[in-house]
């Protein structure tokens, strides 16, 4: 068992700590932030929505907005709600329209609403926040995230400006945990370095995440750490086992199968998202890589429904096979 530095335990979570405070710190979204940045210079904005990918910097646009709004006195003005937690319709009457209906205080000429995750609040809900939007605009702004804009109703969406956030770029995620790494002294190795990029996937929580875990085992961090730390297989392991599969060997595919998921502790999503990245990239006819895709999406949507993992992750073994033969 590797020693963790207690030390380390004591600090503060880095994804907190290094959250970028202005918008300027933001990486990977140029284009939101130079628009983002003019509403703060005319002290103005709309109602926002910010839809995109986890880990991202929705969250971190929204405080930033606020901060350079109102200055250090932002915390009067400003409220985060996670829909996700309370998705009904009593939020919107209670907690959202108390907050909207008091003034702003200082010399703010609005406060601002920040409710994360409103794709989660249900339809009767957003129909209650799209009057309480109507009603309050005169000393109140929204500003809505979510993962799917598609889940929020026309009528909130026409009343807001929409901006798109979109997955962090590889170079942007490297730039971010080099940066972390040299203010924490942490020695991150080039393999592990390429690990965070594959693990982060445009998500620059996951990849905060990944080193911090890490880097509590050891200063040293190499690949082998990012991925026991994060529970993700190697790619050439996830590629192995789909070559396996494609050449006819069931059983040893199935022992690769077993190792990910016994001894590493993968779960069947994990090992079907990872098997959906890796064959993507391999070099396969076109209509054969169509129709492995094919079933992994259908493999994913039964087990989000219930379905059990070890039968469906076998049976995706079992159509390469077929697949393979061909």
């Amino acid at each position: 068992m590797p020693i963790i530095n207690t030390n380390m335990l004591k600090e503060e979570i880095w994804i907190e700590k290094y959250r970028p405070k202005k918008l300027e710190a933001i990486v990977g979204q140029e284009e939101v932030i130079k628009r983002l940045k003019s509403y703060v210079q005319s002290r103005n904005l709309p109602h926002l929505l910010f839809s995109g990918p986890p880990g991202v910097g929705k969250t971190a646009a929204a405080l930033c907005v606020a901060r350079e709004l109102f200055g250090d006195s932002w915390t009067n003005n400003f409220t985060e709600l996670n829909a996700s937690d309370e998705r009904g319709i009593d939020v919107v009457r209670n907690k959202i329209k108390n907050f909207a209906r008091t003034s702003p205080l200082g010399e703010a000429e609005f406060k601002i609403i920040f409710l994360d995750e409103a794709d989660a609040l249900t339809s009767d809900a957003q129909s209650a926040l799209r009057r309480t939007m109507e009603k309050y605009t005169s000393s109140c702004r929204f500003i809505l995230s979510c993962n799917y804009s598609s889940k929020i109703i026309e009528p909130i969406q026409s009343r807001c400006a929409v901006y798109r956030f979109k997955p962090i770029s590889s170079a942007a995620v490297e730039e971010r945990v080099k940066f972390i790494a040299k203010e924490e002294g942490v020695t991150l190795a080039e393999d592990g370095l390429e690990a965070i990029r594959y693990v982060a996937a445009g998500d620059m929580r996951r990849a905060i995440n990944a080193l911090q875990a890490a880097a509590m085992l050891d200063k040293n961090v190499n690949m082998d750490a990012i991925y026991k730390t994060t529970a993700t297989a190697k790619p050439e392991e996830i590629t192995d086992l789909i070559k396996q599969a494609l050449s006819g060997d069931f059983m040893k595919a199935k022992a690769k199968l077993d190792y990910l998921l016994i001894e590493q502790g993968l779960s069947g999503e994990d090992v079907v998202g990872q098997v959906y990245r890796a064959m993507l990239d391999m070099k396969i006819p076109d209509m054969l890589k169509v129709d492995l895709i094919d079933r992994i999406g259908e493999v994913d949507f039964r087990m989000a429904e219930g379905a059990n993992e070890r039968i469906q992750l076998e049976a995706l073994i079992a159509h390469f096979i077929l697949c393979g033969k061909k």
